[in-house]
C-alpha cells in the first residue's frame, strides 16, 4: 500500500454525530470524499449533508436524534450495524454551549452541556469500542475537543469543563483500548465559523480580542477540519493514539 493509499477510506463506515451542520457536517463530507459511507446523527435537517454525500457516490443513513436522548448510544450503534453490517469509524462532533459568565451559570445549563459534550460522547465511545471488539480488527474514534481543552476560555464554563475532560478521557480510553486495535484521538478546533460561534462573532469586543491572536489572521471554516479527520480515521494514523491535534490557525502557538 502506498502512502497515498493509506489515506483512503474506501469501504469504511463512519458514524458522525452532529453531521447536519458546522464541524460535524464538514467532517462528514470530508470522510465521504475519502470514500467512507456515513451514518449521520443529528437533531436538525439532514437533507443538505445527505445530498452532498450521495453526490460523491457514497451512502448516507439518517439518524434523527440527540446524542443525549436516553438509549441513543445503543440505538445509533445498532442502526449503523443494521444498515452496513459493521462500523469502522466514530466521530463525536455533536456539541452545545451556553454563553454565560461563571458567576451566573445555572445548574440546568451546566448539566445540559455536560450531558451532550461529555456524557453522551463517552458512552458512544464505549458502545463503539464494544462493537469494534466484537467485530475484531479494531477501529478509529475521533472526539472533538476545543482550544478550551488546553486553556480556560471566557463565558463558557460548562463548555470548558466538558472539552478539557474530552481530552483527558481520550487519553484514558487509549490506555485501556489500544490493546484491541482501537485508535482514539481528538481534534481541538480553533475559532471556527459555525452556528455555535455566531453569538460570539456578534460581539465586536470579542472579535477584536481574538483576531490578533490567530497567526493565520482568519477564523477557520468547518471544512478546515476535514484533513485532520481523514488522517485520524485512516490507516495513515495507525501509530497515533491518545493524542489531541489542534487545528486552530496557530492560536495555541502564540503567547
Amino acid at each position: 500500500m502506498t502512502a497515498y493509499e493509506k489515506f483512503s477510506l474506501a469501504g469504511k463506515v463512519a458514524i458522525v454525530t452532529g453531521s447536519t451542520r458546522g464541524i460535524g457536517q464538514g467532517i462528514a463530507l470530508g470522510l465521504a470524499s475519502a470514500g467512507a459511507d456515513i451514518v449521520g446523527v443529528g437533531r436538525s435537517d439532514h437533507s443538505e449533508t445527505k445530498k452532498k454525500v450521495e453526490e460523491m457516490g457514497r451512502r448516507y443513513v439518517t439518524i434523527q436524534a440527540s446524542v443525549a436522548d436516553p438509549g441513543a448510544d445503543d440505538m445509533i450503534i445498532a442502526k449503523a450495524v443494521e444498515a452496513f453490517g459493521k462500523i469502522d469509524i466514530l466521530v463525536n462532533a455533536a456539541g452545545i454551549t451556553r454563553r454565560v459568565m461563571a458567576i451566573d451559570i445555572e445548574r440546568k445549563d451546566w448539566q445540559d452541556v455536560l450531558d451532550v459534550n461529555l456524557t453522551a460522547l463517552f458512552f458512544l465511545c464505549q458502545k463503539a469500542a464494544r462493537q469494534f471488539i466484537k467485530q475484531g480488527g479494531g477501529g478509529k474514534i475521533i472526539n472533538i475537543g476545543s482550544m478550551t481543552s488546553y486553556q480556560g476560555g471566557i463565558k463558557v464554563i460548562p463548555y470548558t469543563a466538558s472539552k478539557a475532560a474530552v481530552r483527558m478521557i481520550t487519553m484514558h480510553m487509549c490506555n485501556e483500548w489500544a490493546q484491541y486495535g482501537i485508535h482514539i484521538n481528538a481534534i481541538a478546533p480553533g475559532y471556527i465559523e459555525t452556528d455555535m460561534t455566531a453569538a460570539m462573532r456578534s460581539e465586536p469586543h470579542r472579535m477584536a480580542e481574538t483576531a490578533p491572536r490567530i497567526p493565520m489572521t482568519r477564523w477557520g471554516k468547518p471544512d478546515d477540519l476535514a484533513g485532520a479527520a481523514i488522517f485520524l480515521a485512516s490507516d495513515a494514523s495507525d501509530y497515533v493514539n491518545g493524542f489531541t491535534i489542534a487545528v486552530d490557525g496557530g492560536f495555541l502557538a502564540k503567547s
